[in-house]
C-alpha cells in the first residue's frame, strides 16, 4: 500500500492507497520554514505561505479558490516550526487538477506589491489576535524564553515590525532559494494509484530544479527560569516546559506513553488530582512537542488568581512523583495509556489526510516510511522497568530544570517569579 518515487530532480514522492476511499488528500511539504529565514526578516516564511495563494501568472486568487469550492474540495497551506506545508483534499476524480493547481502556485506565483502590502496587515492582525488569546500568548512565551536565541523559539507568525518591513525582493529570494526540489515531499493518501500520480507530478513539478545547501543542525541551549506576564483577564494560565526528546529519538515511545500517564487525557493524573478530585481548574493536561532539533513535555492549566500557587505545587509534586515512582505506575495505568495510544493510532488512520500527513513527516523525519504494526509493536513492548530508567536517567534532571510560563491579571500575591522559583528549589 506504500510506495515512494524519487523523480529526475530530486522531489520524493510518497502514496498510501486506500481503496475504498472516494476521496484524495495530498500535501506538499517543504523542508523550509522559520530556520532559513535572516535574523532581521522574521515572519518571512509565513509571508510566502500567505502569498503563493494570491494569484499566478495563469490565475488570480478568486480563481484559485472557485476552481477548489467547484471541485468540492479544500486546499490551504500552514507553517510549522520544522516546515511549510500546502494541503488539498479533492475527489479522486480531480486529482489531476489538483496536482497541476498546485505545480502553478508553487512555480508561477506573482507576489505582487499590492498583495504583499495587503498580507502585511493580514498577518499583523493575526499576530494580534494570537496575543490576545491567553493560552496561546503563554504557550508563545515559554518557547522563546526557552528556545532563545534559536529558530525553534522564533514566532511562526513573525514580529510585527519585521513583517512591515518585508519587499517583494525578499520573498522572491526566499521561495527561489528554499523551494527547492530536494526539499520537497509530495504525499497523498486514499484513492491513488501511485505510478499514474507520479507522472502527473512529474508534469506539473519537472520545471522546479536547484539543490539546497546543507545546513549545520545546531541543538538548542535549554534555557530554564521563570517569566510572568501580566494581562487583564480573570484567570491565571501557565505553560511549564521541560525537555525531552527530539521527533526522532529512539525513546520517543516512552515518553509518549508517561505523558499519556501525567496529563493525556481525562483520566490522566493531573486532570484526576486537581480538576476531579479537587475542582481547581477547569481544564489541565500535558503534550510532548517534538521537532526536529529538540522536544518538551508541556502542562498547560488555568485556574483563578487565588489558586494559582496551590494549582502550581500539586502540578509539580504530581509529576515528580510520578518520576520518582513515589506514586508507582499500575500495571492497569499503563495497560490504559497503551490502549489510549493504539485507539488514537488506529482511529485516525482510518482518515486520509492523516495517512497523508503521516507518509509526508515520516520521510522528513525519518527519510521512509514507518508501519502502524511497527508503531504498535514498539509501544507495547514498553514496560514499567523501562520507564523507570527513562524517568531516573533523563526525566527527572529535565523536570529540576524546566522553564515555566505565566500569564495572568496582576497581583504579585499569588503569583510571582521568586514563589514560583522556590518550589524548584524544593524539588528532591
Amino acid at each position: 500500500m506504500y510506495q515512494k518515487t524519487t523523480l529526475e530532480n530530486g522531489l520524493r514522492v510518497v502514496t498510501k492507497s486506500m481503496p475504498n476511499a472516494r476521496s484524495i488528500a495530498m500535501g506538499i511539504l517543504v523542508d523550509t520554514g522559520v530556520k532559513d529565514e535572516p535574523s532581521d526578516k522574521s515572519g518571512l516564511a509565513h509571508m510566502a505561505e500567505h502569498l503563493l495563494f494570491r494569484g499566478t501568472s495563469n490565475r488570480d486568487s478568486i480563481q484559485i479558490a472557485r476552481l477548489m469550492d467547484e471541485a468540492g474540495g479544500q486546499m490551504g497551506g500552514f507553517i510549522t516550526r520544522d516546515y511549510t506545508c500546502y494541503t488539498a483534499t479533492v475527489l479522486d476524480d480531480y486529482r489531476t487538477f489538483a496536482i497541476e493547481l498546485f505545480g502553478d502556485i508553487l512555480l508561477n506565483s506573482l507576489f505582487s506589491e499590492n498583495d504583499i502590502e495587503r498580507e502585511k496587515g493580514t498577518i499583523i492582525r493575526e499576530i494580534s489576535s494570537v496575543t490576545d488569546v491567553p493560552d496561546q500568548r503563554t504557550d508563545n512565551l515559554l518557547k522563546s524564553y526557552i528556545w532563545n536565541g534559536h529558530y525553534l523559539g522564533i514566532s511562526l507568525h513573525g514580529d510585527p515590525e519585521d513583517v512591515k518591513k518585508l519587499t517583494r525582493e525578499d520573498v522572491i529570494y526566499f521561495v527561489h532559494s528554499q523551494y527547492l526540489p530536494d526539499r520537497f515531499i509530495i504525499s497523498a493518501a486514499g484513492n491513488v494509484e501511485h505510478h499514474d500520480f507520479v507522472s502527473q507530478v512529474r508534469d506539473s513539478f519537472w520545471r522546479v530544479i536547484g539543490e539546497s545547501t546543507p545546513r549545520q543542525n545546531t541543538f538548542p541551549t535549554f534555557h530554564s527560569g521563570v517569566i510572568v506576564e501580566h494581562m487583564p483577564v480573570s484567570h491565571v494560565y501557565f505553560s511549564i516546559g521541560f525537555r525531552a526528546f527530539a521527533y526522532s529519538h529512539p525513546q520517543r515511545y516512552e515518553v509518549h506513553i508517561l505523558n499519556k500517564i501525567i496529563g493525556g487525557g481525562i483520566s490522566s493524573r493531573l486532570f484526576r488530582r486537581i480538576r476531579e478530585e479537587r475542582g481547581l481548574v477547569y481544564d489541565i493536561r500535558s503534550e510532548y512537542q517534538a521537532y526536529q532539533d529538540d522536544g518538551l513535555i508541556v502542562i498547560e492549566g488555568s485556574t483563578a488568581p487565588e489558586h494559582f500557587m496551590n494549582v502550581f505545587i500539586l502540578t509539580i509534586s504530581e509529576i515528580w512523583k510520578t518520576f520518582t515512582f513515589e506514586a508507582p505506575i499500575a500495571d492497569e495505568e499503563l495497560w490504559k495509556a497503551k490502549m489510549q495510544i493504539r485507539g488514537q493510532h488506529l482511529i485516525s488512520a482510518e482518515n486520509s489526510n492523516t495517512q497523508m500527513s503521516r507518509l509526508a513527516t515520516q520521510e522528513l523525519y525519518f527519510g521512509n516510511h514507518i508501519a502502524s504494526e511497527q508503531i504498535l509493536e514498539a509501544i507495547d513492548k514498553i514496560d514499567l522497568n523501562t520507564l523507570a530508567n527513562l524517568s531516573n536517567n533523563y526525566l527527572l534532571d529535565s523536570l529540576k530544570n524546566a522553564a515555566v510560563a505565566v500569564v495572568g491579571p496582576y497581583s504579585p500575591d499569588h503569583y510571582n517569579a521568586a514563589m514560583i522559583e522556590n518550589v524548584w528549589a524544593q524539588l528532591g
